[in-house]
């Protein structure tokens, strides 16, 4: 993709509304679809933490019926256009996503507003919706994954955090949440301020601005809080080993990791480059090459940096041979150890300059994809220009940028060990 045609500050046009929903709109004229992507100022960093769930219940109750439309005319009226939307509750915010031709754009943008702001929580969807999120959590108690990935994040965050809790709730919190504290819950955190739609597709700027403006202008509530702030993060002082034992399963999963850099850190690129390294480019990295490929000992092994609004982890997965757990989890350690205490290579860091630039594009070749780019530059505070810096921000990193970063979140003494299988490996 050509510089000049580029998402940026010469084709991007960004609109504050009056009731402070922020839009942003970009014609790509190569499709006939219309993508809509944003977020309103919702989340599970709101709810109660003895009310785990009550964000993601909420949200996922949205599109089962609303004072105008029920169940069946919501999905109808999409279905009749070949329309898709959604609703999803995350840690800071709740995203939607939604895809039409462009000329049912109206239709789409109505269907939004109607279930952003006048849900019914009408109790036969609610009980049929808890049933299925309960069916999803009974399920995941017997995955190693799953069991794995809790039992890091509940030993990595306090209980008190919100990153401690799963956005989807407990066995033991789901059948509590009432629709009372459900209609509660959105009246007083669904609103316009704060709220980001992003628009992209086969679209003309200022009707699809009209559009937002007619369907989406008038929502006020006076009694949206601002956003709170994270509660601190407790350095990791030690190894702190989690055990969850699965009887019967075959595999176990490993998770171990700190808390890793915000999207806002200014060093969550330099971060994100020593991790590609570490376990992701080119089959997951050095410990891809060497867990899996020349060992022998895990059937997979990457390693991911989050990001997002807060330290969410910078984290190592696995999965292994119950036999060889304690053999990967040492293999996985030495390659940390030699990330946080050695350079990289010349040929390291110029590859993986070369993938993350080549990469961008294949970001871009759709609407999809180019809306959740805009979200996120939008989101982060990034800039309009920030894809025409992009490759020039990647390539004036430099192996001390990359070794500061892996020295300033990994202390190959001190995270958090989960492990979830047959036996405590």
């Amino acid at each position: 993709m050509a510089m000049n045609s580029l998402p940026g500050p010469h084709n991007i046009t960004r609109s504050v509304l009056d009731n402070g929903i922020t839009v942003l709109v970009y014609e790509n004229h190569a499709a006939q679809s219309a993508v809509i992507a944003g977020s309103v100022r919702s989340g599970s960093i709101y709810e109660d933490r003895t009310r785990s769930g009550l964000a993601g219940f909420t949200a996922d109750a949205l599109m089962y019926g609303t004072q105008q439309r029920d169940f069946d005319a919501i999905h109808e009226a999409l279905e009749s256009i070949g329309a898709d939307l959604s609703v999803d509750a995350g840690v800071h915010k709740t995203g939607f996503n939604g895809k039409a031709l462009a000329e049912d754009l109206p239709v789409l943008i109505d269907l939004l507003g109607d279930v952003l702001r006048n849900p019914s929580f009408p109790p036969d969807e609610v009980e049929r919706l808890r049933g299925e999120i309960m069916v999803g959590l009974q399920y995941r108690q017997q995955d190693t994954r799953y069991r794995a990935s809790r039992a890091f994040r509940e030993n990595l965050y306090p209980f008190e955090h919100p990153y401690h809790h799963s956005t989807s709730g407990t066995l033991e919190t789901v059948p509590t949440i009432t629709i009372d504290e459900m209609r509660t819950f959105h009246q007083r955190y669904y609103g316009p301020d704060g709220m980001t739609l992003v628009i992209v597709g086969d679209v003309n700027t200022q009707e699809a601005l009209d559009i937002v403006q007619r369907r989406l202008g008038d929502w006020r509530n006076p009694d949206q809080p601002p956003a709170p702030a994270l509660p601190d993060t407790p350095a990791v002082e030690e190894i702190r080993r989690a055990s969850v034992t699965l009887k019967g399963k075959t595999q176990s999963d490993i998770v171990m990791g700190v808390p890793g850099p915000s999207r806002f850190a200014a060093d969550y690129q330099a971060a994100s480059l020593a991790n590609s390294i570490l376990g992701q480019f080119g089959m997951m990295g050095r410990i891809g090459k060497e867990v899996r490929e020349k060992l022998g000992l895990a059937y997979y092994a990457y390693s991911r940096v989050e990001g997002g609004f807060g330290p969410n982890p910078w984290s190592v997965s696995a999965g292994v041979n119950p036999a060889n757990v304690q053999l990967a989890i040492d293999s996985i350690v030495n390659e940390i150890r030699r990330l946080a205490s050695e350079p990289v290579s010349d040929e390291d860091i110029e590859d993986n300059k070369s993938y993350f630039t080549g990469h961008l594009p294949l970001q871009l070749e759709n609407n999809e994809g180019i809306a959740g780019t805009i979200l996120s530059m939008e989101s982060y505070n990034l800039g309009l220009d920030y894809l025409l810096k992009y490759r020039e921000m990647i390539y004036s990193l430099t192996k001390d940028d990359l070794l500061a970063a892996a020295q300033r979140y990994w202390n190959p003494e001190a995270f958090v060990l989960a492990v979830a299988g047959p036996d405590e490996g």
